[in-house]
């Protein structure tokens, strides 16, 4: 396993994305905090660059490479926001890029990676098929490895959006995210741990790509054979290095039944007025689903992406099963 992210990688990663990434906003609706008893601040990196908070991590990651490395090229695997990421900082930088992507990677996102000059490999939509591709890929090519969760400077990068909430809305109760791989909750523990450690932290989860909250339960990673989820930025498994870090810091785990997160997806639409994706929404969800939980409570939510197939909105039809 991988050491930890260090103090030192978190102030790093936050003085380089201060001057890279975009400083998102946080939003709130007084209408969802009267229905629901609670003050709801949205962090929404669905504003961020290539429309999700994957372009810190990648940003980040990208930068510790040397020289030799860059002109390697990197490559990795991704449904699509890591991909675009990827692609995006890679192109800012001069580097070469080829993303592995599920054959049934929402197209919108397809675009968003090609957009930005990446090289786009296709495989089958299971994580065994998305390793072995990367492998042979790399073993071809002799490109840089950047995964798309597990690794310290790409959770370092993740750390930085909950850096940037904490400035902007210091005064919260709980702290809620999405967790797939766990780039994102395992940075924003880290960053809670250095900046606020008494802070409750929630992951929220699909019930149909529970590992995480499984693997909480056993004490161990536990790997699921099939996930079944709208939620397509969420259907991979928790990181080892993630893991252990989520372990230690995480209040919790939330598990959330497609439908609810579909309606609140739409909800994000009708009353903030913005395009989330339901791998966003699940966060909204969650406090939906137990609102006695936060009762009078002031909770973030990180609003992760908003790359959406509007022909295709989750409301209209379902996403694909992997």
């Amino acid at each position: 396993m991988q050491p930890y992210p260090l103090l030192e990688d978190l102030q790093q990663a936050e003085t380089l994305l201060r001057e890279k990434a975009h400083t998102t906003p946080v939003l709130q609706s007084q209408s969802l905090n009267a229905e629901l008893g609670c003050r709801l601040f949205f962090k929404c990196e669905n504003f961020q660059r290539t429309g999700a908070f994957k372009y810190r991590g990648a940003c980040h990651a990208l930068s510790r490479l040397d020289e030799d490395q860059r002109r390697r090229g990197v490559a990795t695997h991704s449904s699509g926001n890591h991909g675009a990421a990827l692609a995006r900082a890679a192109a800012e930088m001069g580097v070469k890029c080829t993303v592995i992507m599920p054959w049934n990677a929402l197209e919108a996102k397809k675009a968003n990676v090609a957009r930005y000059g990446a090289r786009i490999i296709e495989c089958e939509p299971n994580q065994q098929a998305r390793e072995e591709a990367l492998a042979a890929w790399l073993a071809f090519s002799d490109a840089v490895a950047i995964p798309p969760y597990d690794h310290p400077d790409i959770i370092a990068g993740q750390s930085t959006a909950t850096l940037e909430f904490l400035r902007q809305q210091p005064a919260l109760d709980a702290l809620i995210a999405p967790v797939g791989g766990g780039g994102l909750l395992a940075g924003a523990a880290l960053a809670l741990n250095w900046k606020n450690p008494e802070l409750p932290l929630y992951g929220a989860e699909p019930a149909g790509a529970d590992d995480t909250a499984r693997s909480m339960c056993k004490g161990q990673r536990q790997i699921l054979d099939h996930v079944n989820t709208i939620c397509d930025g969420l259907r991979a498994q928790v990181g080892e290095l993630n893991f252990h870090i989520l372990q230690q810091h995480v209040q919790g785990i939330l598990t959330v039944e497609d439908a609810a997160v579909i309606q609140a997806t739409r909800t994000l639409f009708e009353r903030l007025k913005i395009v989330v994706e339901p791998s966003s929404a699940i966060t909204l969800a969650a406090v939906q689903q137990q609102p006695e939980r936060f009762q009078g409570l002031r909770v973030g939510l990180i609003l992760t992406g908003g790359n959406v197939d509007l022909d295709q909105l989750p409301w209209q039809a379902s996403g694909p099963d992997q």
